[in-house]
């Protein structure tokens, strides 16, 4: 009697919840509600801090709250054990949103505003930890909305890995999982709220090794050759050309082998490039002479070298059609207040920085609205924006002035203003997807306009090339 009362009262409150959910106003009320289930959810991936491809434990926990949600889940996709597929519902549109949870080498910190090592090897200095939760949070509430309002259509959540240098999407878009979709969202924590016109530059990067011969680099230096030497003449060679490359472009490395002991002559050498600029055909030329200038370096030095390609992805292509009602939509949810203690942290941090103090009004608006954009950095985005209408955002989740890639964006990435933060953009993700839905004649605009921009020759040719995943690139 009790089981069976027990289960009338979980359908009869399973029943209210999902009729619930039938304006927006009541799916932005529901997400409000289950904030502190989401945060939970964010912080125990910061806690965990999984690099590229060994995302193990972040990928189950996000497929787990997909799947309590009705999700069908396809795990292990485009050859990535932590890459995963969760939808749900039926037919058209197929509306994407992606998620990523990969943590950054060497950026250990503690939730504190003074640098203070966890103890781990990473960090989320990027705050994909907040990203693949915002947008599960997302995927759930469009769900609810959907199901309440029995609207046709397919909400997707792309469970995306090894964003950071793995270029985990690339696999994905070049294995055809976008193939189907309408309009793909996405978001990136930051340090302002804005959802203008995006950039990202074009990269290619891989790791070279030089092989040379051992020997007591004093008894008898003439009888080694030393790999070491084929990575810094390389080195020497790749930094006089960029005097010869157009101003935009990039070039960053780190030698990540060079010897164990100076007294052995190293038989083995490693570094690690990457080259970027706006366009691809600019970095496909300039990643090129960097592997002439390792050649050389091998042939001088009487060395062997190889490479091994790593990451490589496209520039960002915007859509308008889709920027603007992204834009407008985060208006509408808008930025946040700090709470006393917040404010607190958040001018220690800036203080940190050089600053004087935190500027909280750039947590609380939103930055105006702008059709063109210079790039930073690179994103594997960039290949989905060319497979698929594309948007995205960035909410207010680090102290404003506070750099990616940095202690400090670990430390308020692991508080409140990183939770409060992330569920900005899910509640912006949740109103463009809904909007996508109730209108279809937007879709086919944005659809239109992303056809226009790409040029209707365009040949996707994956900068990486046909290499399997790089799931050990983090090794």
């Amino acid at each position: 009697m009790y089981k069976s009362l027990y289960i009338l009262v979980f359908l009869l409150v399973s029943q209210y919840t999902v009729q619930a959910q039938k304006t927006t106003d009541d799916v932005l009320k529901r997400l409000d509600a289950k904030s502190e289930t989401y945060a939970n959810i964010a912080q125990e991936i910061w806690g965990l801090a999984e690099m590229g491809y060994q995302e193990v434990k972040s990928s189950a926990l996000l497929q787990k709250t997909l799947e309590d949600e009705g999700f069908t889940i396809k795990t292990g996709v485009a050859g990535i054990p932590t890459a995963f597929i969760a939808e749900y519902g039926s037919g058209n549109p197929v509306i994407g949103i992606m998620g990523e949870y990969d943590a950054l080498p060497g950026l250990s910190q503690q939730a504190v505003a003074e640098k203070k090592s966890a103890g781990k090897v990473a960090g989320h200095a990027c705050g994909h930890h907040l990203f693949g939760t915002a947008s599960t949070a997302a995927a759930i509430a469009t769900k609810d909305w959907l199901k309440a309002n029995k609207m046709q259509g397919t909400i997707r959540f792309y469970g995306t890995p090894a964003e950071e240098g793995g270029s985990g999407k690339v696999y994905m878009v070049r294995e055809g999982l976008f193939n189907d979709v309408d309009v793909a969202l996405h978001w990136h924590p930051g340090a302002q709220n804005a959802a203008s016109a995006g950039a990202a530059l074009a990269n290619k990067s891989a790791k070279f090794r030089f092989y040379g011969v051992s020997a007591h680099a004093a008894a008898s230096p003439e009888m080694g050759r030393s790999s070491l030497d084929g990575v810094e003449a390389m080195n020497m060679m790749v930094n006089m050309m960029r005097e010869h490359i157009p101003e935009k472009a990039r070039i960053h490395y780190v030698i990540t082998d060079g010897g164990k002991a100076p007294n052995v002559v190293p038989d083995f050498a490693e570094v690690y490039y990457y080259a970027r600029h706006n366009t691809r055909d600019v970095v496909i030329e300039i990643f090129d002479r960097i592997v002439k200038a390792a050649e050389g370096a091998a042939l001088g030095t009487g060395t062997t070298m190889d490479y091994e390609m790593i990451g490589g992805t496209h520039e960002l292509l915007p859509n308008l059609t889709l920027q603007k009602l992204m834009h407008d939509n985060l208006s509408k949810i808008g930025g946040m207040e700090y709470t006393p203690e917040e404010k607190i942290f958040a001018d220690k941090i800036a203080k940190s920085l050089g600053q004087d103090g935190v500027d909280s009004d750039t947590a609380k608006k939103i930055q105006p609205y702008k059709t063109e954009a210079k790039a930073f950095g690179s994103t594997d985005v960039g290949d989905v924006s060319f497979a698929v209408p594309t948007v995205g955002m960035s909410a207010s989740t680090w102290v404003p002035g506070t750099p990616a890639h940095s202690w400090q964006a670990v430390a308020a990435g692991g508080t409140s203003i990183g939770n409060k933060g992330m569920m900005i953009a899910a509640k912006t993700l949740t109103l463009t997807a809904i909007d996508l839905f109730k209108n279809k004649q937007l879709v086919s605009e944005a659809r239109k306009e992303f056809v226009d921009r790409r040029g209707t020759d365009f040949k996707y040719i994956p900068l990486l090339g046909e290499r399997s995943p790089a799931l050990d690139y983090r090794n």
